[in-house]
């Protein structure tokens, strides 16, 4: 059975959606107590990282989520809920929820950060000039350190759905499953233990989303990963 986190600030109907195509029994819940005996929880967001913060104060999910990490459970983030997994976000300097080392930046920042000298100014100029925030819209992802069994079935270089103005940068490069570009590497498949998380929105795209989150959602049903490149 699969739980999922409703708090206010998740994209909930595409995941149901998503899931009933699928025929996996889940359970949606404001109530944490709700989810305490599902075997996975999909950790849904879209919007701002303070507000979304404040939702899971106010329900309580911020320590069951937490908890729910300790004991070793899976935990799937999307989007927003693949960001706030880390320990800050530049969006509002906000403190998230520490899950795994790392800060969430927006591409602003990092373009700007590009280099010093007269040939990266220039280079940094025209993408800051031909690139829109937020990143949105299809992009490939390429798979890397030795992949993850989410992509189980998906073709590396597949195309996903991305929208977002924040780009998640890990302590340890180790946790990139996969990545895009969009004027500077975005990790979007981040694996830690049990916790994994997509930039991107599987349940937006298409048959590849939908495997990805078969794979995570019917466990059984996922053979033993391929590798893939190293980052």
């Amino acid at each position: 059975m699969t739980g999922i986190v409703d708090y206010n600030a998740g994209n909930i109907k595409s995941v149901e959606r998503a899931l009933a195509y699928l025929k996996a029994p889940y359970v949606l819940s404001k109530n944490p107590k709700d989810l305490e005996n599902v075997d996975r929880i999909i950790f849904p967001g879209v919007g701002e990282a303070a507000y979304a913060m404040q939702q899971l104060k106010e329900s309580g999910f911020d320590s069951f989520l937490k908890d729910w990490v300790k004991s070793k459970k899976k935990l799937l983030g999307i989007c927003l809920g693949a960001q706030i997994i880390f320990d800050e976000s530049e969006e509002s300097n906000t403190k998230c929820l520490g899950l795994v080392p790392g800060v969430i930046r927006h591409f602003e920042t990092l373009w700007k950060e590009r280099g010093p000298n007269e040939d990266e100014c220039r280079e940094s100029a025209l993408l800051h000039n031909a690139l829109k925030v937020p990143h949105m819209g299809w992009n490939d992802v390429t798979f890397c350190n030795g992949g993850t069994k989410l992509v189980e079935g998906v073709a590396d270089k597949t195309d996903f759905y991305f929208v977002h103005s924040y780009v998640i940068q890990p302590d340890s490069p180790e946790v990139i499953k996969g990545y895009a570009h969009y004027g500077t590497m975005v990790p979007a498949i981040v694996e830690q233990d049990n916790i994994s998380a997509c930039q991107f929105h599987p349940e937006k795209s298409g048959k590849p989303g939908l495997a990805i989150l078969r794979n995570y959602v019917l466990p059984d049903l996922t053979a033993d990963s391929k590798g893939g490149a190293q980052c």
